[in-house]
């Protein structure tokens, strides 16, 4: 449980630092304003870090930041090593945030179910009933038929 914590912990700094570092101190233009680190995990033996960020821009601006962030690699990582004064700094790896684009996605299907329930209820309106407009039998109106039957 306390590597757990000694590992969030990490991983915390780990992100604050990078994206310090990112903002203020990479003179890369390929690392601009928009890149956000959005998320850092840790192992269980503090050996590898995977730090996770997204691109505000076109596949070209991601392309160009995932260069960018390779070649900053060394920087960022000696920068954390100093911050976070253990033993062994881990080693950073970059992923892509799928997050931006996953969101979209689920943005469209949302707007695709809004379209088809606005059809449905086009489609509905002014219809009638196939039947009463009450279909359930309710207690006291069907007695009178079933006493008359018998």
């Amino acid at each position: 449980m306390a590597d757990n914590a000694r590992a969030k912990r990490l991983a915390d700094l780990i992100r604050e630092v990078v994206a310090q570092k990112l903002q203020r101190g990479v003179k890369d233009p390929r690392l601009g304003s928009h890149v956000t680190i959005t998320d850092t995990r840790v192992t269980g033996d503090l050996r590898e870090a995977t730090v996770f960020y997204t691109v505000y821009g076109d596949d070209e601006d991601r392309a160009s930041a995932a260069a960018g962030l390779e070649s900053a690699k060394g920087i960022l990582r000696s920068e954390v090593g100093r911050a976070a004064g253990t033993k062994f700094t881990p080693t950073l790896t970059f992923v892509a945030d799928a997050l931006p684009e996953n969101a979209r996605t689920i943005e469209d299907l949302l707007d695709k179910a809004r379209a088809s329930d606005a059809k449905v209820r086009e489609a509905s309106s002014g219809a009638d009933y196939a039947g009463e407009a009450d279909p359930y039998r309710k207690p006291g109106e069907d007695d009178d038929e079933d006493t008359a039957a018998e």
